[in-house]
């Protein structure tokens, strides 16, 4: 177009530099509206502008090719360089898909020289082949099992992008409770340390290496996009399934909004597909903006995912467990009889639920809470009722009282600590009693704080340690399970303690109270005790409590094939072996549709006895 020509349509970013924003004059406003039809996602903003993720716009831009006077389109020059970009990277992802066994290998000494001198950290052999794999790609996905090192292998990859002087900065999106790690490792890596922050009210302008959890990014998305924007930088997210609902959660519409803005972006999660392929096609739409959702969506439309993984690997390293050569570890449902009361008060609570979870979204969390309760019920129903605090403990009657013929069995759900023990609590106290009389430390997971505080109680002569959403005191906590001789037990929760911990070199038994459907959030939990660093012959021993005839089996069914489900898209048998036996909210209680038809036959049968 000529210099004095108006642009038919301008294309650049909105305020937050997050979004592309395309505006036109008002004589081309029914062009407009037809090019908002053709996206993906419309976004029309009025009859002159429309706004689009960038995740969305990457999506649709082809069809910016049937705009009816492309001599007259003005870009921004930021937002055209980045698509550029973005469309190059979708193009190099492209070809690797086409190459037969993917991206050449880097040896060590390859690896080893990509790092720069400043590098100063041990590598595993299977950490160097990851390295190697990820900088052949420009951009990459480590879907290595938890305790495995990706926080080394990531810092890895920065130190040779900024060798090569291509980034200088690095953003790291972590659970909390992995900030430690990033400290940690940040500073054992590098001869000299880069300076590394926790994100606070703002980003830390002096910051090498800034950290920030999944929480913050939401309200933080101008102000870490300015910071990512001011010198080329790289972008981590770790435990990256945080954000697996991608665009329709908070924490992923963030993820998918920064990273475009980087000039380098690679995932960390051992657990990508929890609860199926969806989960995958939002992480690697965060890798490939455009690109990810659709490679994933056609390698899986087939229903094959043997042919699935085949297609997928060349765009994802992964170390196996079989890899880390750690000794296999024990797992055991240890199966328990609910008392004749329990059973009755449960039996009750299951006759009186009802709900149509595919009718709508409300149903559907309740149904959600409803399952929830169901393994609250499991345990204690008495948990079921609101105590004088949040957190008020269950108070065991010793020796317990027999059991009234005229109480109401609602009265009585209220006192059935008065009247007997529940089995799950009976259990993990005898495998604590068991474990600290030959010296072993037990790590004992439960979903409910009330579970922890009550059981914080009852363990009082092994000194528990306590690690809960509302502990003020966590890491002393854990230091004193990690060094005092006299603390027997750690009470924790997956969601609070699942991720980011290392309890390997003193713990080696866990125990689940319960657990939810959340499959990815198991496998975390799991590998806190059972990862990279463990001695060669350690005895590792996990006890699942379940309940007959409760909600225990149904999660005991859905987990098994959920875990089957990782394996196979992974191509990974040591993921399925598990199945012998998920920190952003997740709708339902972490459920899925099969979740939910599981736990409605589970209601069904329990009526119709």
């Amino acid at each position: 177009m000529t210099e004095t020509a108006e642009p038919s349509l301008r294309i650049g970013f909105d305020v937050s530099r997050t979004k592309a924003v395309l505006r036109v004059g008002e004589q081309y406003r029914r062009e407009l509206t037809r090019l908002a039809a053709r996206f993906p996602a419309g976004g029309q903003r009025g009859p002159l502008a429309m706004e689009l993720t960038l995740d969305d716009f990457l999506v649709g831009i082809d069809v910016l090719a049937d705009w009816p006077h492309p001599d007259s389109v003005a870009w921004e020059d930021e937002l055209a360089a980045l698509v550029g970009g973005v469309l190059d990277d979708a193009d190099l992802a492209e070809q690797r898909l086409q190459e037969p066994g993917g991206s050449p290998a880097w040896d060590g000494s390859r690896v080893e020289a990509a790092l720069g001198s400043e590098w100063c950290a041990d590598l595993t052999e299977f950490q160097r082949r990851d390295i190697g794999r990820l900088l052949s790609l420009q951009h990459g996905a480590n879907f290595s099992v938890p305790g495995s090192g990706k926080t080394r292998v990531g810092l890895a990859v920065y130190a040779a992008m900024r060798e090569r002087k291509e980034v200088r900065r690095l953003l790291v999106v972590s659970p909390k409770s992995a900030y430690e790690s990033w400290l940690f490792e940040s500073r054992q890596c590098f001869e000299r340390p880069p300076i590394t922050a926790v994100m606070g009210k703002s980003p830390d302008p002096r910051a090498e290496i800034l950290i920030v959890n999944y929480e913050r990014l939401d309200k933080s998305l101008a102000t870490l996009a300015s910071w990512l924007r001011v010198m080329p930088s790289m972008v981590i997210l770790d435990e990256a399934h945080r954000m697996k609902l991608g665009a329709l959660g908070t924490y992923g519409s963030a993820c998918m909004a920064l990273g475009p803005l980087s000039r380098r972006r690679l995932i960390l999660t051992g657990t990508p597909a929890p609860n199926g392929a969806r989960d995958l096609e939002n992480l690697l739409s965060f890798v490939w903006p455009g690109h990810g959702r659709r490679v994933v969506t056609q390698a899986v439309a087939g229903g094959d995912l043997a042919y699935a993984s085949s297609v997928l690997r060349p765009l994802f390293t992964r170390t196996t467990k079989k890899e880390l050569g750690l000794p296999p570890f024990e797992t055991r449902i240890r199966r328990l009889k609910m008392p004749d009361l329990h059973r009755e008060v449960y039996d009750a609570l299951v006759g009186r639920f009802t709900a149509r979870a595919e009718a709508s979204r409300a149903d559907f969390d309740a149904l959600g809470k409803a399952m929830l309760r169901l393994l609250m019920a499991a345990t204690s129903p008495a948990l079921l009722v609101e105590g004088g605090s949040r957190y008020e403990p269950l108070t065991y009657q010793v020796p317990p009282l027999e059991v009234p013929e005229d109480e109401s069995l609602y009265s009585l759900m209220r006192n059935l600590p008065r009247h007997e023990l529940s089995p799950k609590y009976k259990e993990t106290l005898k495998i604590v009693a068991e474990n600290a009389a030959m010296g072993r430390k037990t790590l004992v997971w439960t979903t409910f704080v009330r579970s922890i505080t009550t059981m914080e109680n009852m363990f009082a002569a092994y000194q528990p340690a306590v690690v809960h959403g509302g502990t003020p005191d966590r890491e002393e906590q854990i230091r004193r399970f990690r060094e005092d001789p006299d603390c027997q037990v750690l009470l924790s929760n997956p969601a609070t303690l699942g991720e980011g911990i290392s309890l390997h070199h003193v713990c080696h038994d866990a125990v689940y109270v319960d657990r939810d459907f959340m499959a990815g959030r198991f496998l975390q939990s799991l590998d806190r005790i059972h990862r990279l660093g463990l001695a060669p012959g350690t005895e590792t021993r996990v006890t699942v409590l379940a309940v007959e005839g409760t909600i225990d089996e149904v999660v005991a069914m859905r987990l098994e094939a959920k875990l089957e489900f990782m394996g196979r898209i992974l191509d990974d048998p040591s993921v399925q072996q598990l199945a012998d036996l998920e920190d952003e909210p997740a709708v339902a209680a972490g459920m899925d549709m099969a979740d939910v038809r599981a736990l409605l036959r589970h209601v069904d049968a329990v009526d119709a006895q």
